[in-house]
């Protein structure tokens, strides 16, 4: 499958819609990686399931990260026989494309992706284009995920690319250690303004880790947090919305 064109979707018919994002999977985490297969087993009798970026902590390449998750691949593929799974990439796996889609036989689609349930509407990003107060964060997202510096990157030699996302790794560590909480959480004017475009509508993403709703005046913002090794948690919207928590 390919990248979504488009970032409607109608949902008239679905009964069960699921929510995660930022599992941050990495191959040695045995924890989360069966945590995150025994959610996909249940996940089985929900219509669709959304992840909303960061499903993996690092993602190199179709060619040079997938061959370690195989496990994890066979398991969205087997989930996605039963139910439709959509991928928003996020900030650690931005490079997902579309081999990984054919092999998982899942749906990349961008952000922002505007859900239309039976009786509401959603706005769901993975969020980190809403912390605009981290401005280094953001010059750096423009370099390194412009679709010419993706198509360098994925063709360079493997050790090369190993090296080079082992350095950027560092560089973001301790950039983080030097920035305050609130820069790196999301601009209330930013939120706003990706709002006004979605009239009615109420927001759900991920990225900050801060689980959370926040009730604002035209809208609310549901926060998705991250995984860790024993717990997850997820949004379920059936007739409601509506927190789960996944242990």
């Amino acid at each position: 499958m390919s990248r979504s064109e488009s970032h409607t979707q109608t949902t008239e018919m679905v009964n069960t819609i699921l929510i995660i994002a930022d599992l941050h999977l990495v191959v040695d985490e045995t924890g989360k990686n069966k945590l995150f297969e025994s959610f996909c087993n249940q996940a089985q009798d929900a219509d669709r399931l959304f992840i909303l970026g960061d499903l993996f902590n690092t993602w190199l390449g179709d060619d040079l990260s997938a061959p370690h998750y195989q496990q994890i691949i066979s398991t969205l593929k087997a989930l996605s026989s039963k139910t439709e799974v959509l991928i928003m990439t996020g900030n650690r796996d931005f490079l997902l494309a579309k081999e990984f889609s054919k092999q998982t036989n899942c749906t990349l689609i961008d952000s922002p992706y505007l859900l239309e349930t039976n009786d509401h509407q959603y706005v769901l990003t993975h969020g980190d284009e809403l912390c605009t107060d981290d401005e280094s964060y953001q010059q750096m997202k423009s370099v390194l995920q412009h679709p010419i510096t993706k198509a360098i990157f994925v063709r360079l030699p493997k050790k090369w690319r190993l090296k080079l996302s082992g350095q950027l790794r560092q560089k973001s560590i301790n950039a983080q250690q030097t920035k305050t909480r609130e820069i790196m959480d999301v601009n209330p004017q930013a939120v706003s303004e990706l709002m006004k475009k979605y009239p009615g509508t109420d927001l759900i993403h991920g990225h900050t880790h801060r689980l959370n709703t926040h009730i604002e005046k035209r809208f609310t913002r549901y926060v998705l947090g991250d995984w860790s090794q024993a717990q997850g948690n997820a949004i379920e919207i059936t007739d409601k919305l509506r927190r789960l928590k996944i242990s």
